[in-house]
């Protein structure tokens, strides 16, 4: 069995194959039943959530994700987000790989982000905003950067030292002018695409802001109770998601524009199954604002790690790996 810990597991998920893989689970489909989602408490802070993933496709793979989602851990410098991946043959029940569940799930979300972007985005979008300054921010800028033309990049965060410093990351890694804005609304009116991941409980994106022809991406929020954007976002733009299932129910930047009426649920237009399988073609105007909003879905996990493991068991190891270990 191998153990692929975060730098392995990162340098298995390489973003173009990864953004394929994901097409392809998609479009091919699994076994996927509803996650568990359970609350624990934290003393002293806002709540904890555990959730467990499981996913499979018949005879081939099988896998469970086991994370849990701390808002307080910030104000430790931890992540908010930990997991585990156990990667199962389907056929024997044998385990063939635990992996680092919380790079694989960073990595996953911001590859179904531009996996999305690739079909809802404006072929020429340059500047990219991100919003948030966790651990996601790093890896939406580079995932989109892989599908789109993104040529600036425009970091916000409460934290303004943060967003500098995760700004100064981005720049060095993918060689792209980026910086930090002081000035959220400015950034965002000159947006070609905006990027939320925070875990925000009121909205931070105003939809007077947005550009014609503008694309946003909200991963936070994935609670009915978190919000990123209002409801005029919602009600300017064309709105798409992962999954049905999951946005309608979890992801509450769907559910409180379902509820005040901002958003119909036949106002959506498609989910990434749909756009995959080319059941609803986009037809995209250049004025048209398009709104993609995903909650995770553990097909994508399974995408992922099934990538991941693949790709490091066919990748000749040197004599000492700090990377690709097997477990005794």
């Amino acid at each position: 069995m191998l153990q692929l810990d975060q730098d392995a597991t990162r340098a298995a998920l390489d973003w173009r194959p990864l953004i394929e893989a994901l097409r392809a689970m998609f479009r091919d489909g699994c076994e996927s039943p509803v996650r568990h989602h359970h609350d624990f408490a934290v003393p002293g802070e806002t709540d904890g959530t555990l959730l467990l993933m499981p996913a499979w496709v018949p005879g081939r793979y099988l896998g469970t994700k086991l994370a849990t989602v701390v808002p307080g851990n910030g104000a430790r410098g931890l992540p908010a987000v930990m997991a585990s991946y156990l990667l199962n043959d389907a056929r024997t029940g044998e385990m063939v790989a635990l992996i680092d569940g919380g790079e694989l799930t960073a990595r996953r979300t911001a590859a179904a982000s531009a996996l999305a972007a690739d079909y809802l985005a404006r072929a020429d979008a340059r500047h990219l905003v991100v919003v948030g300054t966790g651990r996601l921010s790093r890896n939406l800028a580079a995932a989109h950067a892989s599908v789109r033309p993104i040529s600036r990049i425009s970091v916000w965060g409460r934290d303004i030292e943060k967003a500098q410093a995760v700004a100064e990351d981005i720049s060095g890694e993918l060689g792209i002018l980026t910086q930090a804005a002081g000035d959220l609304e400015a950034a965002v009116r000159e947006a070609d695409i905006v990027s939320c991941a925070t875990l925000s409980e009121a909205p931070l994106l105003r939809g007077a802001w947005l550009q014609p022809g503008s694309h946003v991406d909200l991963v936070g929020a994935f609670k009915p109770t978190m919000r990123e954007s209002d409801d005029e976002a919602m009600a300017r733009a064309r709105v798409f998601v992962d999954t049905r299932e999951g946005a309608t129910t979890e992801a509450g930047d769907i559910v409180q524009a379902l509820a005040s009426g901002a958003l119909a649920e036949d106002g959506i237009e498609a989910d990434l199954f749909d756009l995959v399988r080319g059941t609803h073609p986009v037809l995209r105007q250049a004025e048209d604002i398009t709104l993609f909003k995903s909650v995770g879905a553990a097909l994508e996990d399974l995408a992922g790690a099934i990538l991941a493991f693949e790709t490091a068991s066919a990748t000749p190891e040197p004599a000492v790996s700090p990377r690709v270990l097997p477990v005794m």
